[in-house]
């Protein structure tokens, strides 16, 4: 009987992997034709038709990487490529996600998630070339290229988007994409508050703004976020923080999308998409009785979860060499060691894409010459190995956590010891602080 979902190209050449893909495929009904070596495939390839090509990189004869090569430079029209890697392997898929494979799965072979791929596949089947293309802006994860495949359909039809995640994942880099998929042309604004950076007084004022005359230090009128953002979208970080009297003027203004300025009892009419982020349980909040059920029903109309670098480690070398581009400033970009690469793959990353970017940022700054090292990256300061002060039998662990408290105490230092303002000057909500501050052994030590 003939497939009902299209006919397959599968190129592998490990017998018991390539037997096990087939039979399951065969099982799904896919018609799955195995080819054990990559010239066998091309032939296959320009002379067959296929609904995609399943492909392990590492290949008897030649690797998967020339095959897709020598493929796409043929006049022939190539099936969505799906390429399997093993782990150290992850920098050629990089590369083949940007010439224009549309996945790849890593070693062991989770083949639940190869059969939703090929659903997606099916699914996309008549959308332009261009979106099945590696210009990635997210990450090139799995779960990063899920949510970015989200955006042009929510840029069309959400208006109220929810974003979860730990601190530092990247949520207002998710809510920045999305926005430049509903305004491509850069000319509407993109305006971001963090909730929990503010006092309540502080955050009313953000929010909807305030006359002249309203409060103490009130010397001009001056407009809210919500009228700033009139037209294009608003972000809304760490709305979990918010006070229950806030939530209450949140949901007024959402749900009559009209705010009234502090001081003032004129109503005025804003238009925005909505995006809203936390790095908390909402929904046991709303349990708890902390965050009201209105509110949460309002904003969680799509929700977005954003999974902790540590889970998407695929993300980490392609987001390191992107940070690296950025921060180059018209030089040539710093390059990164194996030995780097390696520490940064197996490092933890509590502090997610916000840690990663301050530890390629501190040693760019040590270390402004040659390809960048682990030492460089996790290793002492210059300072320190030249004095030849360096604790004995001190973990890098141990080490990083000293690190961090002295960089919060300091910066609790230069903010008087003041939560809010050295919570918004680390980029981080006072919650998150104030554990970090626990954690650290120094929540005892400074007042708000």
């Amino acid at each position: 009987m003939k497939s009902q979902l299209g006919s397959i190209c599968l190129i592998e050449d490990d017998e018991v992997m390539g037997e096990a893909l087939s039979d399951r495929l065969s099982l799904e009904d896919y018609d799955c034709q195995w080819f054990r070596t990559g010239e066998r495939a091309l032939q296959a390839l320009t002379s067959g038709s296929f609904a995609a090509a399943i492909c392990d990189i590492q290949l008897p004869d030649i690797n998967g990487e020339d095959l897709f090569q020598q493929a796409t430079a043929s006049n022939q029209t190539v099936p969505p490529f799906i390429f399997i890697t093993g782990y150290g392997k992850i920098d050629s898929a990089v590369r083949l996600l940007k010439l224009g494979a549309v996945d790849y799965l890593t070693k062991p072979l989770d083949i639940r998630a190869l059969l939703g791929v090929l659903q997606r596949l099916r699914g996309t089947a008549n959308a332009p070339p261009a979106d099945r293309h590696g210009d990635y802006t997210l990450g090139i994860s799995s779960a990063m290229r899920r949510i970015e495949a989200m955006l042009p359909q929510l840029a069309g039809t959400a208006s109220s988007v929810l974003i979860t995640g730990d601190s530092g994942v990247g949520k207002e880099e998710v809510a920045r994409a999305l926005h430049r998929r509903r305004d491509p042309d850069g000319k509407l604004p993109f305006v971001a508050v963090n909730c929990g950076a503010l006092t309540e007084t502080l955050l009313e004022a953000e929010l909807f703004g305030h006359v002249k005359g309203a409060f103490t230090g009130a010397v001009r009128d001056k407009k809210g976020v919500f009228e700033l953002a009139h037209g294009g979208t608003l972000f809304l970080d760490e709305i979990g923080e918010m006070s229950p009297l806030m939530q209450v003027k949140l949901l007024r203004a959402i749900q009559e999308r009209q705010v009234v300025r502090l001081g003032d009892e004129k109503p005025i009419s804003v238009t925005i998409n909505l995006v809203c982020a936390t790095h908390r349980d909402l929904k046991q909040m709303v349990e708890a009785g902390s965050f009201r059920e209105d509110l949460y029903y309002r904003i969680h109309v799509v929700h977005l979860h954003v999974p902790p670098l540590r889970e998407r480690r695929d993300d980490i070398p392609w987001l390191a060499h992107r940070l690296l581009e950025s921060a180059a400033n018209g030089k040539p970009a710093r390059t990164l060691h194996t030995s780097a690469e390696r520490a940064l793959l197996e490092h933890p990353w509590p502090g997610n894409v916000r840690e990663l970017k301050h530890c390629l940022e501190r040693a760019s700054v040590l270390y402004p010459e040659g390809a960048l090292t682990a030492r460089m990256l996790f290793g002492e300061l210059p300072t320190l190995a030249e004095s030849g002060n360096l604790e004995p039998n001190v973990t890098l662990t141990g080490y990083l956590a000293g690190k961090e408290r002295e960089y919060i105490e300091q910066a609790l230092r230069g903010s008087a010891g003041r939560i809010a303002d050295t919570a918004a000057k680390l980029g981080i909500s006072r919650k998150n602080l104030w554990e970090k501050m626990k954690k650290l052994g120094i929540a005892d030590k400074v007042g708000d």
